[in-house]
């Protein structure tokens, strides 16, 4: 730990202690996060699936290594000078001491932040029983607990997204996860009003994350603010509009032979600049 990640850190908790909503989107990149930083957000967060599509690999298949994630989150940390949580997956690794592992090395890499969830890696047994999830978040706030400075532990219930599609036991588990001491809830693939009304009337005080990025377009940061969520993350939205742009651009170029997409793409002067600040 330097003074500089005890200052982040610090800041970081703040953002869940002050009144009101935050915004935490999540580069895939160095590059994308100097531009999220130039447009006034106060925080980050690294996205598993980001990461993986830059890296030519799929999401939630255990294809990214631990390593692999810890050197993304490093050179995100080294463009700004914003707090930084990771999307540490399920802490790579089944037992809960890897998960505790996993949350030193994340602090050792600078970051402030982290998330761990239920989620097995594995198609035939998508979430983890739920004594050995509550367990191994037990392990990942102990181990956060330990270190000198306030390490923002986030505990993720996977169901929605896995096509578990149980509203009960997911909120069983965050209730569960918040009294084992995680800072932040989150469940992945909350659509409506009325299941991220239950989930914050669930685990309140402690504060809630709500992913936008599946179809949700109806829900505002006004609105989400008055169900008394805290933070919202965007997950792989941003590198799924950055990916689709290229990929709409590339199949005109070779389906139709035209280049049309160049009137819709930011210019080079203006993209450069954003780098020399």
């Amino acid at each position: 730990m330097n003074n500089s990640q005890e200052l982040k850190a610090n800041a970081f908790k703040i953002l869940h202690e002050r009144e009101g909503i935050f915004i935490m989107p999540n580069p895939w990149d160095a590059g994308s996060a100097r531009i999220l930083e130039s447009l006034g957000f106060e925080a980050l967060a690294t996205t598993s699936a980001g990461l993986a599509f830059s890296l030519g690999k799929p999401d939630g298949e255990g294809a990214v290594t631990r390593e692999e994630t810890l050197e993304n989150a490093r050179a995100i940390i080294a463009a700004t000078n914003l707090p930084v949580s990771a999307d540490l997956e399920n802490g790579y690794g089944d037992d809960p001491e890897t998960c505790a592992e996993t949350i030193m090395l994340a602090a050792q890499a600078g970051l402030v932040g982290g998330s761990i969830e239920d989620a097995t890696g594995r198609p035939e047994e998508p979430i983890y029983p739920f004594d050995l999830s509550v367990a191994r978040i037990k392990a990942a706030v102990k181990a956060a607990r330990s270190l000198p400075f306030p390490f923002t532990l986030t505990a993720r219930a996977e169901n929605l997204i896995y096509g578990r599609i149980d509203l009960k036991d997911t909120i069983r588990r965050l209730e569960a996860f918040a009294d084992a001491g995680a800072d932040v809830l989150y469940a992945p693939g909350l659509k409506t009003t009325e299941e991220i009304d239950a989930v914050v009337r669930a685990v309140a005080p402690r504060p809630v994350n709500v992913l936008i990025g599946f179809d949700q377009a109806n829900l505002t940061v006004a609105g989400l603010a008055a169900l008394g969520v805290k933070r919202i993350s965007l997950g792989s939205a941003p590198a799924r509009v950055a990916y689709g742009s290229f990929l709409n651009a590339a199949r005109e170029i070779h389906e139709k032979g035209s280049f049309t997409f160049v009137t819709e793409t930011l210019s080079y002067k203006a993209l450069n600049d954003m780098f020399k600040l």
